[in-house]
């Protein structure tokens, strides 16, 4: 039998200490490498993109010559910073990110950019400086846009972290309707972060959603009176998180999204009852950040209710947040493939 538990009823803590020591690639991209990047032959720039970032990798590794900062002053070095890895949804932009993770030696960090923006809430601007600043590289996946205050933070933050020595790399899901324009989220992110754009190599990764690359479609929603049999079925032995949908996205309000990755500590795989169209963007913004920890967990979902592609309203899906949610989508919808079909997503 499966061991239930209830997400409803977690309210974990979490020391600063705890939260900066848990900037590393999730277990879903524990031990990726550039060898294991599989770049569609279709679409040239996902080989490029792998070669800018193994030189990446190297350069980062190499040490500064002894006293260049001296002598420039203790200026930051010359050249770019880091490099952006710009793309649509699911062409492998966090396993390129990574795995340059993985080949740097450390001190280094990798989280997202959430995640970097809840350290800063939880240590202060300047300590949070203080501590990154020791460090090699900083990696921040899926860089956002669409909040002026936390881009703003942001960008400070890299930017002195830059000034530091320290390298960066970050990636970013371009805006579904402008797929194929290689913006870079251009103007946007020039306008909002400015300087801080110039420290960057470009590299642009075209192509589809690799989640669903020659896949079925995400498999139906279960009725409710099946999600007790099938968790047996398919998840005997493990720890199962079983909660109503409309409970569970109550509870996340009384739960830091900094503490999501502990939310779900120890869960093998989650089941939704009644799974409902969210209507408030507090409410859908929190659930992204879940839908993230979720995937990056690899915890396969049963649910009943809607099909995740109708999660968030139409009015959500073409706004501001837009890419939040399309990749929330996207996550949701091969996590519940998995749940149901067994197909590692």
């Amino acid at each position: 039998m499966a061991q239930l538990e209830h997400l409803t009823e977690r309210t974990p803590q979490v020391s600063v200490d705890e939260l900066l020591q848990g900037f590393f690639p999730s277990p879903r991209f524990g031990s990726v490498s550039f060898d294991s990047y599989r770049p569609d032959p279709q679409q040239p720039s996902q080989a490029q993109a792998v070669e800018a970032m193994r030189g990446f990798a190297a350069s980062v590794d190499t040490p500064e010559p002894s006293g260049l900062r001296k002598l420039f002053g203790g200026k930051k070095p010359q050249g770019k910073a880091g490099f952006y890895l710009d793309g649509g949804f699911g062409v492998g932009k966090t396993h390129l990110l990574a795995s340059l993770w993985h080949a740097v030696e450390g001190p280094k960090a990798f989280g997202t950019f959430v995640e970097y923006t809840n350290l800063v809430g939880a240590m202060s601007f300047r300590k949070t400086v203080d501590a990154l600043s020791t460090y090699k590289l900083v990696c921040i996946d899926e860089f956002e846009l669409d909040d002026p205050g936390d881009t703003v933070l942001m960008s400070r933050l890299m930017r002195e972290l830059a000034d530091a020595g320290v390298k960066l790399a970050a990636t970013s899901n371009t805006l579904p309707g402008s797929l194929g324009e290689g913006r870079f989220a251009a103007v946007d992110f020039q306008r909002e972060i400015q300087v801080l754009a110039d420290q960057f190599d470009v590299v642009r990764i075209d192509g589809e959603d690799y989640r669903h690359r020659g896949l079925p479609e995400s498999p139906a929603p279960l009725e409710d009176d099946e999600l007790e049999s099938r968790m047996e079925a398919e998840f005997s032995g493990k720890t199962v998180a079983a909660d109503d949908f409309s409970e569970l996205i109550a509870h996340l309000s009384s739960v830091h999204p900094s503490r999501y990755r502990q939310l779900i500590d120890g869960v093998d795989a989650v089941v939704w009852h009644n799974v409902q169209t969210i209507t408030e963007q507090s409410v859908a913004l929190r659930f992204v950040v879940l839908a993230d920890r979720l995937y990056d967990k690899d915890v396969p979902i049963l649910a009943s209710g809607v099909p995740f592609d109708q999660l968030f309203t139409k009015e959500m899906m073409g706004g501001g947040y837009m890419k939040k949610y399309f990749r929330a989508v996207s996550r949701l919808t091969a996590l519940a493939r998995e749940g149901q079909t067994g197909e590692e997503s």
